[in-house]
């Protein structure tokens, strides 16, 4: 019985003194969680113990520290939350945000494990942006009250036919800019009338734009216009909004003008931001979001098991995954240009190698007390 107790003793100071090694091997591995190796002593009735056994390896998951780097694809999460990849045949769960981009717009981890969006497998399109036409044109200004009212025929080449005029770039369907020009007429009291022109060819549609007492638009903000652009394109189907134009008795002036068309363009970065958003940006000036980087956490994240390469499967024991990107509910936000640091107290692990090694020492004198107690219970007997 008692070599049975000291041989307990040893196997369970060995996986003790694995745990411990494992930890101190792994203490700069990026998002590696430390364990430690819990016993439970052995009696099945008897009034003497039988020994000891391991009782389960319990993962810690704290977060380690965060240190900042300079890659913009080091990810780590600030706070609770797991990066979601597909290794190809199931979905593996990390803290490991170490990624790259492969040739096809991949991010991967160094296990070539994909990682997911919540729109699935996250690829950063390698083509570039299709150009957009130009449906909206929205000008803000104030038209200057104190002008008098302009009774001659309106001509784009007289200056003197209109009391006001801006510009603006347009986009047709093909991403070939085109100048848009305004023209503003005081046309009564409290009355303008507009006129568009695009590449000088004036338009025959109008827009006539009333105003209060109080120099407030009343009525014609809005006017539609279209233009063929004789080069192949369609033709562009434009909205003129002067939504919050006023008439006050200062210089007629532009606060505000822009339009959503835009010319086509090629992929020049991306960046993915605290919620998870990859950001692509293209040359010619404009943004898309990709997809969000999907996160994932756990009822039970010590149930999780252990699958190497810095990832962890979902167990019966640890739950479903609850699915959610960075920021929302219980997760954490997600740095870039950061990996976070094993959570391994190299310090405390070498004490810890210390105490085992004793233990493992201690069972083994046991084994040799019993042996030479027997021998003499032998040499007895002779």
């Amino acid at each position: 019985m008692a070599f049975s107790q000291a041989l307990s003793g040893l196997s369970a100071a060995s996986t003790d003194l694995n745990v411990v090694s494992n930890n101190i091997s792994n203490s700069q591995t990026v998002g590696f969680k430390s364990s430690t190796t819990q016993f439970a002593d052995v009696y099945s009735g008897a009034d003497v113990g039988l020994g000891t056994q391991v009782s389960g390896v319990v993962q810690n998951f704290e977060s380690g520290s965060l240190t900042t780097t300079d890659n913009s694809l080091d990810l780590a999460i600030n706070g609770d939350g797991f990066f979601t990849f597909s290794d190809g045949t199931q979905t593996v769960y990390s803290r490991n945000g170490q990624l790259t981009l492969t040739a096809d717009g991949y991010l991967e981890n160094a296990a070539g494990d994909k990682l997911l969006g919540v729109n699935g497998v996250i690829q950063i399109p390698t083509t570039g942006m299709q150009a957009s036409a130009t449906t909206e044109l929205d000008a803000e200004l104030n038209l200057d009250a104190s002008k008098d009212t302009i009774t001659a025929t309106f001509d784009q080449t007289n200056s003197s036919t209109y009391t006001y005029s801006t510009s603006a770039t347009l986009y047709d369907s093909l991403g070939v800019s085109h100048t848009s020009t305004l023209y503003f007429t005081k046309s009564g009291e409290n009355s303008w009338t507009v006129h568009t022109a695009i590449d000088g060819n004036l338009l025959a549609d109008t827009q006539t734009v009333e105003f209060s007492s109080s120099g407030l638009i009343t009525s014609g903000a809005t006017g539609t216009y279209t233009y063929d652009p004789d080069n192949g394109a369609a033709d562009i189907a434009l909205t003129l909004d002067l939504t919050g134009t006023t008439q006050f008795g200062n210089d007629s002036a532009v606060s505000d003008i822009s339009q959503n068309g835009y010319t086509s363009g090629s992929l020049v970065s991306f960046t993915i931001d605290e919620t998870g958003t990859v950001v692509a940006t293209y040359s010619n000036d404009q943004t898309k979001n990709i997809d969000q980087i999907q996160l994932a956490t756990f009822s039970n994240e010590n149930g999780l098991k252990a699958n190497g390469d810095n990832t962890w499967l979902a167990t019966t024991s640890s739950g479903q995954p609850l699915l959610g990107v960075a920021g929302s509910g219980s997760l954490g936000s997600i740095l870039s240009g950061t990996t976070e640091d094993s959570n391994v107290d190299l310090t405390a692990e070498l004490v810890n190698l210390i105490i085992a090694q004793r233990n493992f020492q201690a069972n083994a004198k046991s084994v040799t007390a019993q042996s030479e107690v027997l021998q003499q219970a032998v040499n007895i007997g002779s």
